[in-house]
């Protein structure tokens, strides 16, 4: 990966569940009543967040091992019950996301999503949310390979035309930063989700903030050095 440079970004590229919105809780509670309908057990809370991210079949390959596809449909059909019954509106945007995005998209940035959610998923909290129109491009886990495979976000370089070193991916897990650098990216990590500070700086991101609320500001500060170092 090319020496990282403030002045060449232009793409922002954001993972959804524990970034943007704060649904880690909710994902965790919900796979456990579906787990427990179907008599597989109890799987530690640790277990399931380490989970949130990936694509469903690569979850449950984790949390049920040897599911076969048979229970694989049924774990499949449980969890959307569970999920459009009672779950699915209770997450909400973490303090701050809503007027940090709208600041970027007004500063010119392009902005995507990369995420383990569905299609339908997305698509839904983007409505839900109100953000869809600030999104250039976006991906989900049922049309590329899970993460940390970087299909998706290859996918939205090309979509949108730009270059790995013009890019960042932002995410709350170590599948989002090692997405970022099996795709040449760089990346930030966010310590809002499922995975700790510990975690995700062993993969060398080029910050760990505490909310993507902070990003706006570390992007300001990351240029206005860069400029410095340039005198």
């Amino acid at each position: 990966m090319a020496p990282f440079d403030p002045d060449s970004l232009r793409l922002l590229v954001f993972d959804w569940d524990g970034t943007l919105m704060d649904s880690v809780g909710t994902i965790v509670t919900c796979t456990r009543e579906v787990l427990r309908d179907l008599g597989l057990g109890e799987v530690p809370e640790a277990t399931i967040r380490g989970t949130v991210g990936l694509g469903l079949r690569e979850t449950i390959e984790i949390l049920v091992p040897g599911c076969t596809d048979a229970l694989f449909e049924s774990i499949v059909e449980r969890y959307r019950h569970h999920w459009f019954s009672s779950f699915r509106d209770q997450p909400v945007l973490f303090a701050g996301v809503e007027e940090a995005l709208r600041d970027l998209a007004e500063e010119g940035w392009l902005l995507a999503v990369a995420t383990g959610k569905s299609r339908r998923g997305l698509d839904y909290v983007l409505d839900q949310s109100g953000l869809r129109e600030l999104f250039h491009s976006t991906r989900t886990a049922d049309e590329a390979f899970s993460k940390p495979h970087p299909q998706m976000l290859l996918d939205i370089l090309d979509d949108l035309g730009a270059a790995p070193g013009e890019a960042v991916m932002i995410g709350d897990t170590t599948f989002d930063l090692e997405m970022a650098r099996n795709a040449g990216t760089a990346a930030i990590g966010v310590c809002t989700g499922s995975h700790c500070r510990e975690e995700l700086q062993r993969l060398a991101p080029l910050a760990c903030l505490e909310t993507v609320a902070q990003l706006p500001g570390w992007l300001t500060a990351a240029r206005e050095l860069a400029e410095v170092k340039a005198r």
